[in-house]
């Protein structure tokens, strides 16, 4: 990232107002921004208010020669395609506050500024909803919603790092799976080019680095290219499309490394039960007789509670855990496809699982990784769930999965569909206890599944169920 600049050269000006100036065709020219103060004449805010009164894409050039301190949301109002081109400058708050608000689901570019905030939230010093970008997605959209980052950090806010939302219950959506509320006709188009989001979300639950909740029948078009999603209290990136569509993400020497770590274990691992979990006969325990939901710790919403009953009414198991998140986090329910590609990317002490997929419903899941790592998470280090009418096919290349505390990599296919894995020039070792915790590949409804291990060192063995396993 640049830093801000120390002075603007009529020369540089010059040159940076011609090279926006090619990009589309102006009315007025490109807005300037020649003053660092929260608001008044020539300032941010100032250009955002105008810009908001046009009809076709609106640039802004920020033009000042030091970083732009503000205290409250920056919000741009317009339903017009909005651009805005820096030059390394930071724009700055001490408050826990939203730092831009694209109200009306506006496209938005935004190339070499960042967003900074606050920072040194946690859950024993939580904040409110401060966003670093919050675009909010108009029910009545159609065609495709773009959001691109160019050389951008946004960093420091207690809650989302960046939250795009096509859902009309924004806070409350859930995830794909079984998430609630419905959205645009829309489909979202986000891509990430040399952007940083860090520290975010450790603020507030379940609050991403980058989170896009899609709704109705839209699908999701995520690519990001020499980007970093690191230190979020919940997932570095969550995409979650919830009913129609699909969902196509393409990482390229990228870094998912470090998140998931609000619920933060030391601070409420005492608030635990002395028995976390249970199994028992028909008859043998009721409810009752279990540990109830957590309350009284600095955040009850961190604490998971699964009861499982018998038709008796009496508990068959029940567990009870601190909710931790992972580095990459795909939710595919309804009718669509989750089709990714994972190519020279880290992957690398997420407190969950590593990469975390699902696909539900009707659809096929699609995976090929080449040259990642997935090392040192909590969990698996890549958990791929295929479940509904649907094939599960997936191609692991040069993938090094070690030292994490689940699976090196676990793929499973539920219900009626086929499973085909090929696992090529590969290496899996130290993870879990090392029995069979290398790969795990599970056909658990119908069809035919095939594990193809070629040229690959499992060291740690192979787990299979339902799956005709070749080895070369």
């Amino acid at each position: 990232m640049k830093h801000a600049p120390n002075g603007l050269s009529t020369l540089a000006l010059a040159a940076a107002v011609t090279a926006i100036s090619g990009v589309a065709a102006f009315a007025d020219g490109p807005i300037l921004v020649t003053s660092a103060e929260d608001s008044g004449e020539d300032t941010l805010r100032a250009a955002l208010e105008t810009a908001a009164k046009s009809d076709s894409l609106t640039q802004i050039l920020v033009a000042t020669d030091s970083d732009i301190e503000v205290s409250s949301t920056l919000v741009y109002a317009g339903k017009a395609p909005l651009a805005i081109h820096g030059m390394g400058q930071n724009v700055k708050t001490d408050v826990d506050t939203t730092m831009l608000n694209i109200s009306q689901g506006a496209n938005l570019t935004v190339t070499d500024v960042s967003f900074k905030g606050p920072g040194k939230f946690s859950i024993e010093n939580q904040g409110g909803t401060g966003r670093g970008i919050f675009v909010d997605i108009r029910d009545d959209q159609t065609g495709v919603v773009s959001f691109i980052l160019s050389d951008v950090e946004i960093s420091g806010f207690s809650d989302y790092g960046v939250l795009i939302s096509d859902c009309d219950v924004v806070e409350n959506c859930g995830a794909g799976r079984g998430g609630r509320g419905n959205g645009s006709d829309a489909s979202i188009l986000v891509r990430l080019n040399d952007v940083e989001i860090d520290d975010n979300g450790n603020g507030h639950f379940d609050a991403d680095g980058l989170r896009v909740d899609e709704r109705g029948p839209g699908d999701i078009f995520f690519y990001a290219k020499e980007s970093e999603f690191t230190k979020s209290g919940a997932d570095g990136v969550e995409l979650d499309e919830g009913q129609d569509g699909s969902v196509f993400a393409t990482t390229v020497d990228s870094k998912f490394d470090d998140n998931g770590d609000y619920c933060d274990e030391n601070v409420l691992g005492s608030f635990l039960p002395d028995e976390t979990e249970g199994e028992f006969e028909d008859g043998e325990v009721q409810e009752a007789d279990i540990p109830g939901p957590v309350t009284g710790s600095p955040d009850d919403g961190c604490f998971e509670r699964e009861v499982a009953l018998f038709e008796s009414g009496s508990v068959k198991e029940y567990e009870i855990g601190i909710d931790f998140d992972d580095g990459f986090d795909i939710d595919e329910a309804g009718p669509g496809d989750l089709w990714s590609l994972i190519v020279d990317t880290s992957v690398k002490g997420n407190h969950d699982e590593g990469l975390d997929f699902g696909e539900e419903d009707a659809g096929n899941l699609k995976l090929g990784v080449w040259n990642a790592e997935t090392i040192s998470n909590t969990d698996d280090g890549l958990k791929i769930v295929e479940s509904g009418a649907g094939n599960l096919s997936a191609l692991l290349a040069k993938l090094t999965a070690k030292d994490n505390g689940g699976y090196g990599a676990d793929l499973q296919q539920i219900d009626e569909g086929t499973l085909t894995v090929n696992v090529d020039k590969s290496r899996t070792s130290g993870n879990n206890d090392g029995e069979e915790t290398g790969l795990k590949v599970d056909q658990l409804g119908s069809g035919e599944a095939t594990l193809r291990v070629v040229g690959s060192e499992i060291e740690d063995g192979i787990k299979a169920k339902n799956v005709k396993v070749i080895e070369e």
